[in-house]
């Protein structure tokens, strides 16, 4: 039996047992209208959620010196965005809630183009202070975006994740490989890395225009959102988490570390640094075709395992024979880390509402991306003690083949 609610002038009720109704003109959890207009907004949303970190590594050695800042300071400030995106992406559902999905995105990407203003006003604390809210920004947007299109995509949840998540690794490329042109275009890194504000701008624009229209009004029954249950009780919600967590320290170890370890080997800096954009280049196609395949399947296990699979072989060459096949062994590696879609795939799928989605995306991503932002301290610490690649290698074969482990759970047609 359906529990009674107490309503107040205002239309607000308050929950006594499970559930809570909201009235459709109060509904700020309605569904986005999955419009042509609002792909097109989910997209340029995708590619401002990477160039805000990408574009600072070409630039870190010229900033460093223009602001006379240490080795320290360099440390936090790519540091700084992964711990962002673990406390940000807790607290990204909670805003959802307060302002509803359409508006709480708008202000991410708001937050997002004031904080890559911000960053290049002073000094190296200015610069510390605009990464933080940059990555603030960035942060809720991660979270926020894969609901968008749970709520409003739903009979192509697979396909528009396959999209957003091909946007999202194509705007990390973009930004690694645009931002040093830009420098000598602009003349200094504080232009070069301000102009990325530029993008965020029309995103929002685009996104104000594409979430004026709220999908037909729900049946009723249809309108009532499951009391807010915690997922920390959750057996999958925390496979799912631990899936994310592992290939997020993978990724991170990766696009940190990949280029000195394959210097040693013997490749040249900038060969290096093509064969880390290379593993970028390879999830775009990727991220296009596997998702939408797995997401029609009843489950994703294998897909999760197979990618797996390679990413291993890739370390294994890396650890064994490093300078024998550099190109071989990165290639292979790109296949284990375009895992990432699929980790976005299943947090979409393994909830059935778009409320349990926004909880179950900030959980995996708050925690998942705070066990990310380990990995690469845990593997220099390992490179320091040991003088060799061997033990840190050794790591990351373990830490992936947990992630197989967790991720081929997590792929099973299952509800949290």
């Amino acid at each position: 039996m359906t529990s009674p609610k107490l309503a107040s002038d205002s239309g607000l009720e308050l929950e006594l047992d499970g559930a809570i109704e909201i009235p459709p003109s109060k509904d700020r959890s309605a569904a986005l209208a999955g419009t042509g207009l609002l792909a097109v907004a989910v997209v340029l949303t995708a590619l401002n959620l990477r160039p805000a970190i990408t574009s600072v590594g070409p630039l870190l050695g010229e900033a460093r010196e223009s602001l006379g800042a240490s080795s320290t300071w360099a440390g936090a400030l790519t540091t700084l965005p992964a711990l962002c995106f673990a406390i940000a992406g807790l607290a990204a559902p909670v805003l959802a809630r307060r302002v509803g999905m359409g508006p709480a995105v708008g202000i991410a990407l708001g937050v997002l183009g004031v904080g890559l203003v911000m960053r290049v006003l002073d000094g190296p604390l200015v610069v510390l202070g605009g990464t933080l809210v940059a990555s603030a920004g960035i942060a809720f947007a991660n979270v926020l975006v894969p609901v968008v299109v749970k709520n409003s995509f739903p009979a192509k949840v697979g396909l528009m994740t396959g999209v957003y998540t091909a946007a999202l690794q194509a705007g990390g490329a973009i930004g690694s490989s645009v931002t040093p042109p830009l420098d000598t275009a602009f003349g200094g890194w504080r232009p070069a890395l301000v102009s990325w504000a530029a993008l965020a701008v029309l995103a929002l624009v685009v996104w104000i225009f594409a979430t004026r229209r709220k999908a037909p009004a729900a049946k009723d029954g249809e309108n009532t959102v499951e009391a807010a249950r915690s997922l920390l009780r959750s057996p999958l919600a925390w496979i799912i988490t631990l899936f994310f967590g592992m290939q997020a320290f993978l990724a991170y170890v990766v696009m940190g570390w990949l280029p000195e370890v394959l210097m040693d080997a013997g490749v040249s800096t900038a060969d290096a640094g093509l064969l880390l954009g290379l593993m970028s280049i390879i999830a775009v196609p990727i991220s296009l075709i596997v998702p939408p395949i797995a997401a029609r399947q009843g489950s994703q296990t294998w897909w999760v395992v197979g990618l797996g699979v390679f990413g291993l072989a890739g370390l294994f060459g890396l650890l064994l024979a490093p300078s024998a096949s550099p190109l071989l062994w990165s290639v292979l590696v790109g296949f284990g880390m375009s895992v990432f879609s699929l980790a976005l795939t299943t947090i979409a799928l393994r909830a059935r509402t778009g409320a349990q989605t926004a909880k179950l995306s900030g959980m995996a991503q708050g925690f998942g991306y705070l066990i990310g932002a380990t990995g690469p301290f845990l593997f220099g610490l390992l490179h320091d003690l040991t003088d060799a690649w061997t033990v840190p290698f050794i790591m990351l074969i373990v830490v992936l083949g947990v992630q197989i482990v967790f991720g081929g759970l997590a792929g099973r047609n299952r509800y949290v």
